[in-house]
């Protein structure tokens, strides 16, 4: 081993005060271990009466660059410090940093045998976990779609519950309800489409108002007639003006015809885009949507001879037509159930219920249709859309109000919500300035 200099130079001077006819230093007859020996410690009495004849049996052959100091086990003198610590520091130093890390730790679990892993794992759990929609195969080799656990349970308790409350905008104001009573098996199928198109991004009660407009503001009244109308007198010069006699008995009113809609094909191909845009300001995209029911029209009046068409590819071929659209009108102006409208409260509502896992609006519809009943193709869509108007809303869900509540089906359910209460202010009489009473309403 490489002899240091510091070690070189402490040789020399315990040799120059050692007596001249010994070569043998104090140092190398001791070695480390008698220097050990000059540190405090309650042996050191004892310990210093037996060292004399241990010195004195160190033989005297022994040279200077053999000594115990040089061939010791470190680099550098300053190495044996520790030999010369008080005990308490030396303690410290001699704990391992890994010891005083997991001294401030907390305490571990107890480890857990792998025949206990195996044996939790093969107990089975004492909840019933809810399995979504998946695809298997039967004995011949053809793809079978299961549907969901409990998926028919869960259908029929929110059916009920609408049942029991249609409150929501789709109820009284839903594309399939806004036709004229009064037209033509015709012009309601072609009134219908126009619904649905602009339902699209746009609140049900919005859409009826702009329905309402386009069934009795869409013909534009010329000023010339209306001033005929006003002059025209229901008694000519030469008839005379009778009067009714009070004995008489009076006769049956005559029922006047009621005024049919003015929302037909003819009259959207006669009205300018500017008037027609005027009519339906209030939806969303009303300026695409103008563009989109006038080339519909010109479509419709050369290609359908003046009726809308009868598949769904027909109508996903007309502009600002979808399948959520073409499907919805199969059912509501044909009476076809040929696929399922899904918009955006079915979609988000049958993953919310974790019925399948699906990104789009139409994966939806093709996973929905691949396992639920044809029955119910056509009534699904208005089920849902009217629960997320009311209870299952986008934001702020109110799952207190759901009959789903506290029957562990619903996979999302948020617990603990109760019924939501608002406070409306009410008078008492609307001309007197009375204090307002405050009613709670669910």
């Amino acid at each position: 081993m490489r002899t240091s200099r510091a070690s070189k130079e402490t040789a020399k001077v315990i040799q120059a005060l050692s007596p001249p006819a010994r070569r043998q230093t104090r140092s190398a007859a001791l070695g480390s271990g008698a220097l050990r020996g000059f540190a405090y410690n309650a042996d050191s009495a004892v310990k210093s009466e037996s060292l004399i004849p241990t010195i004195a049996a160190i033989p005297a052959t022994r040279s200077d660059d053999q000594s115990s100091l040089s061939s010791a086990d470190t680099a550098d003198i300053e190495d044996l410090v520790d030999d010369f610590e008080p005990p308490s520091k030396r303690r410290k130093r001699n704990v391992s940093p890994k010891i005083l890390s997991a001294s401030n730790r907390t305490p571990r679990k107890p480890l857990v045998k792998k025949e206990d892993e195996l044996d939790e794992k093969a107990t089975p759990p004492a909840k019933n976990r809810r399995m979504p929609a998946r695809k298997t195969r039967d004995a011949n080799g053809a793809t079978v779609v299961e549907p969901p656990s409990n998926w028919e349970t869960m259908y029929n308790i929110v059916k009920k519950m609408r049942a029991d409350n249609p409150t929501a905008p789709v109820d009284t104001m839903g594309c399939s309800d806004l036709y004229w009573r009064g037209s033509s098996p015709r012009d309601r199928r072609f009134q219908t489409l126009i619904a649905l198109m602009l339902s699209s991004q746009t609140k049900d009660t919005v859409t009826a108002v702009a329905m309402q407009r386009l069934h009795t503001e869409l013909v534009e009244e010329q000023p010339d007639q209306v001033s005929t109308i006003k002059k025209e007198d229901p008694f000519t010069a030469d008839e005379p003006k009778i009067k009714p006699d009070p004995d008489d008995e009076p006769s049956p009113t005559l029922s006047l015809p009621a005024k049919d809609s003015t929302l037909n094909l003819e009259n959207i191909l006669a009205v300018s885009p500017t008037h027609l845009n005027s009519l339906i300001e209030k939806v969303g995209f009303h300026n695409n949507k103008t563009k989109y029911i006038k080339a519909a029209a010109l479509i419709l009046r050369d290609e359908y001879a003046g009726d809308i068409p009868s598949t769904p590819e027909g109508l996903m071929s007309l502009p600002g037509v979808g399948p959520k659209m073409a499907y919805l009108c199969m059912s509501a102006a044909w009476g076809k159930h040929e696929g399922i409208g899904v918009d955006v409260h079915v979609h988000r509502i049958t993953n919310l219920w974790g019925w399948h896992k699906t990104k789009t609006p139409e994966e939806t519809r093709l996973a929905l249709q691949s396992w639920l009943p044809r029955d119910k193709w056509h009534e699904i869509n208005k089920l849902l859309v009217g629960l997320g108007q009311t209870a299952c809303q986008p934001v702020k869900r109110r799952c207190g109000e759901c009959y789903l509540a506290g029957t562990k089906l619903c996979k999302s359910e948020i617990k603990g919500l109760s019924p939501v209460k608002r406070e409306v202010d009410v008078k008492r009489s609307p001309g007197l300035d009375e204090p307002k009473i405050k009613i709670e309403a669910v």
